[in-house]
């Protein structure tokens, strides 16, 4: 095979490949219909930052579980660079300014908001999705790696595709069971041990973050309350990592009240999370669609789901929107913004968080 599948995600779970098209379903609603009616064993894709906006889900053609990547060929990647940004750095702090006003403004009723970056990039030539594919891989076992036509979105995505690799499980379910892993707050890694130990021991230590992580933990405890028995939160986020960031992460975990609830039916429950949009919902994704405008597939969220409501979900960061001639790209990276928000940090944040993606497709560092 020669040509790009259609959908991967691999993970440490394991790898699942999507090839050809057999149904599109832009309309979320006529996805979760086809799960229900068992006219489609299995439904993979993206879901975009705005969920009544169009998705890019299919029925493919075939589909295949296995332990590694497929032996695809791969090809050198030609020379990509930075041909803007925005909003630029400047932009980017005036807006985490104006933000921080409002979330400290108590009659507003705003706890956390998500702002976020673009850096448009060009190739010399076409872009090999997967190859950046198999680069993010190997640079991070522990993180999920995905590759999504978003053709099936319809105007605008014809051709495009989206591949990066996502620290962050939204929601996986087997039987009754479900498990989240959500993340926020972060801090970045070094080459020196000593130092990338501070900068994880500070992140742990750090009031800042473990609030605003605490706001997305609370947001999936009360999505999941009504959905789950035998809901369990650990106590203490816990720190990951990534080849450029230590997060802080919480394992969730439950048993569905309903075995008739999906995997799909779950990710729509929870997404778009405060990790990526804020709290209150409502409040936060306004102000986003005000500064930034239409964010597409970024801070949405790629999974498959099976007939039998199985399936997995992970949030789609760390990644690049391809074009369909695969010479230029857009990736985003964002960070959450509390009342104890420092401008500078924020853009420092956004610039460690753009590293996996830019590193896959070998641009020096913004």
């Amino acid at each position: 095979m020669t040509r790009e599948p259609a959908f991967v995600l691999a993970g440490p779970d394991g790898v699942v490949v999507g090839d050809g098209v057999h149904t599109a379903f832009p309309r979320i609603a006529d996805a979760r219909a086809a799960l229900a009616s068992r006219s489609a064993p299995i439904i993979m894709g993206a879901l975009p930052f705005d969920p009544s906006a169009p998705a890019a889900l299919i029925r493919p053609q075939s589909v295949t579980f296995s332990d590694a990547l497929p032996d695809w060929p791969l090809r050198e990647l030609p020379t990509v660079r930075v041909a803007g940004m925005s909003p630029d750095a400047a932009e980017h702090r005036r807006r985490v300014a104006v933000a921080v006003e409002r979330l400290s403004d108590p009659t507003r009723g705003l706890q956390k908001v998500v702002l976020a970056r673009a850096l448009q990039l060009t190739a010399d030539a076409p872009i090999d999705a997967r190859t950046v594919l198999h680069r993010l891989h190997g640079a991070d076992a522990d993180a999920t790696e995905y590759l999504v036509d978003l053709s099936a979105a319809g105007e605008g995505y014809s051709g495009t595709a989206i591949v990066g690799a996502s620290p962050e499980l939204l929601v996986a379910r087997r039987g009754r069971q479900v498990w989240c892993r959500p993340f926020a707050g972060s801090a970045p890694r070094s080459p020196d041990p000593a130092t990338d130990e501070k900068s994880a021991a500070a992140l742990a230590d750090s009031a800042k973050n473990r609030h605003e992580h605490q706001v997305v933990v609370d947001a999936l405890r009360d999505a999941l309350q009504p959905l789950c028995t035998d809901l369990s939160v650990a106590p203490q986020p816990e720190l990951s990592r990534t080849a450029a960031v230590w997060h802080l992460s919480t394992p969730i975990s439950g048993t569905l009240r309903q075995s008739s609830t999906t995997a799909l039916d779950l990710a729509l429950a929870l997404h778009p999370t405060p990790a990526v949009g804020g709290t209150p919902t409502d409040q936060a994704m306004a102000l986003i669609a005000e500064m930034e405008g239409n964010r597409g597939f970024y801070a949405g969220t790629v999974g498959w789901c099976d007939q039998r409501g199985d399936g997995r979900w992970v949030v789609t960061i760390r990644g690049a929107q391809l074009s369909a001639d695969r010479r230029s790209a857009v990736a985003h990276s964002g960070g959450g913004i509390v009342a104890e928000s420092d401008p500078d940090d924020e853009v420092a944040e956004t610039t460690t968080k753009f590293r996996t993606i830019l590193t896959a497709l070998g641009v020096a560092d913004e």
